[in-house]
């Protein structure tokens, strides 16, 4: 009982502890809508035209950050699908081996028809061990959550994956444009404050704070969503973009890249009406990833006399795969054309609309 009751404990002690940067940005959040409605807009802005026109700008700027930012914390992460999963003779017999290379015959038999193309650096199948399982494409145990998708993010206290990377890409963009919208509204109130031109209330205090904590935190957000937006027009995870994944003919950084079209495509949708808002529309179930086994980074010259491996192809080219099950959800994204409309019609929403938000594109060592 005492082992058992010192493990509640501790969950609950780091259940608490993983709450308190999500706890501490809403209490910055609240503060500031305090600071910019209330010390700002009702007390120090004389002009009715004026404030009106912030209020109306600023609500719709915090709906959106509000929203986005509830949408990434909330929304779970899914484990992979059964046929992921070891049957129970199969864990019998995987049990009674001792020998690694016994073990991965048995996993490559099993692996043999599933959508999976990475190995790990030494060419093994990947398998969980904790889960006893084959591990999808791109997925990892987190070891935060305990669930099997991707990485922890402390700011969102959430696995960011499939599932809601849109929706953090969402909340990047709209949380910088929330304190860009501050700083720029700010400014000349912040002058003020130091020529004396404001009265001497606590509005003061709040408007030079609001000031420096929008400012501050418009450079790190900056920084942090232009690399993402990076990783998605690359295809690329934060793990990837460290550690090129490994497929059967070794290392490449550019195996999910499916050009920048698509890759946009697999993270926001077909249709532009769902992009602005954190609404699940994404390709694909979030399980299996399409890959064109690009070795050849696209940025960088191609030197002199290279010839890629014969199992790849090159960007442009007809896509080349591994004889595995090629999924509805990949065909789609990979032989269909950008429609970019608003509309997208009703056969393909229908097509799209219930596909499995599972696993992750994002990934934890």
């Amino acid at each position: 009982m005492a082992p058992s009751g010192s493990r509640s404990i501790k969950r609950s002690c780091q259940t608490v502890l993983y709450w308190i940067p999500v706890i501490f940005i809403t209490l910055i959040v609240a503060w500031s809508y305090y600071a910019y409605v209330v010390q700002l807009c009702i007390e120090s802005i004389d002009n009715i035209g004026q404030k009106i026109v912030y209020l109306l700008a600023y609500h719709v700027v915090f709906i959106l950050f509000t929203w986005t930012y509830w949408q990434t914390i909330f929304t779970k992460p899914m484990n992979p699908l059964k046929e992921f999963h070891l049957s129970y003779s199969d864990k019998e017999l995987l049990e009674r081996e001792d020998r690694g290379e016994s073990q991965q015959e048995i996993l490559r038999r099993i692996a043999k028809d599933l959508p999976i193309y990475t190995r790990t650096m030494s060419g093994a199948i990947r398998f969980c061990d904790r889960c006893q399982l084959v591990k999808p494409d791109r997925c990892h145990h987190c070891s935060v959550c305990d669930k099997y998708d991707s990485a922890h993010g402390p700011m969102v206290n959430n696995c960011v994956g499939f599932s809601n990377y849109k929706f953090f890409m969402l909340f990047l963009a709209y949380s910088l444009l929330y304190c860009i919208f501050i700083t720029a509204t700010d400014l000349q109130y912040f002058i003020k404050f130091w020529t004396n031109g404001l009265p001497d209330t606590q509005a003061k205090f709040h408007i030079m704070f609001l000031f420096f904590a929008a400012s501050m935190f418009s450079v790190s957000l900056a920084s942090l969503f232009v690399y993402h937006c990076w990783l998605v027009c690359k295809n690329r995870s934060t793990l990837e973009a460290v550690r090129a994944p490994a497929f059967r003919h070794g290392a490449d950084k550019n195996g999910f890249s499916l050009g920048l079209s698509k890759n946009f495509r697999q993270v926001f949708g077909d249709e532009m009406r769902y992009w602005p808002f954190p609404v699940y529309s994404s390709l694909g179930d979030g399980c299996s990833f399409p890959t064109c086994l690009v070795n050849q980074d696209p940025e960088q010259p191609t030197s002199p006399g290279h010839n890629p491996p014969p199992n790849k192809a090159v960007v442009g080219e007809s896509h080349q795969f591994p004889a595995k099950p090629l999924r509805e959800s990949q065909s789609r994204l990979l032989n269909s054309a950008p429609s970019w409309t608003e509309n997208g019609g009703a056969e393909d929403k229908e097509r799209r609309g219930t596909s499995n938000p599972a696993m992750a594109i994002e990934n934890e060592t």
